[in-house]
């Protein structure tokens, strides 16, 4: 019995971009799998670390609806997820001089902190899940065709 692998078969472009975009789905969900089952979060879930670790590249507090755009959660499910970070003295919130309806948000001491720590470690584990299965010439082009595709069209 002979096995074809469609890989290797003539594809159109609307074939082939969707089996890519199968694959980077895929991709992301075992690797995402992986770094769940790293004993990294110290309590937190990993949703909880993105707005943390989100929150620590920028450099003053943030309004909910600017951090929404980096992260992937819906408008009253980030709410919610910062209030229990509020209450965990992870992040603060205050009043935002420009508008009275909104809040601004940044890390606290204990959040910067414990966001360093599981950076560190969730940083090794991305690096150690990456570099066995890649190339530095295959790291760089993930790089490259990731920015390219998360670029906003004009």
């Amino acid at each position: 019995m002979t096995v074809i692998d469609s890989r290797t078969l003539p594809r159109s472009r609307t074939v082939l971009a969707n089996q890519a975009w199968e694959a980077a789905l895929t991709a992301h969900a075992v690797l995402m799998r992986r770094f769940a089952a790293e004993d990294v979060w110290h309590g937190l879930s990993m949703r909880e670390y993105d707005v943390l670790y989100t929150l620590s590249k920028c450099d003053a507090p943030q309004r909910i609806s600017d951090l929404g755009r980096h992260v992937l959660l819906s408008q009253p499910g980030l709410s919610r997820l910062v209030e229990r970070l509020v209450e965990r003295d992870l992040l603060t919130r205050c009043a935002d001089p420009g508008d009275a309806r909104a809040s601004h948000i940044s890390l606290t001491t204990a959040g910067r902190a414990i966001q360093r720590k599981i950076g560190l470690a969730h940083g090794e584990a991305v690096a150690h899940s990456l570099t066995a299965a890649l190339s530095d010439e295959e790291l760089h082009a993930l790089e490259n065709l990731s920015t390219k595709l998360a670029q906003e069209a004009p």
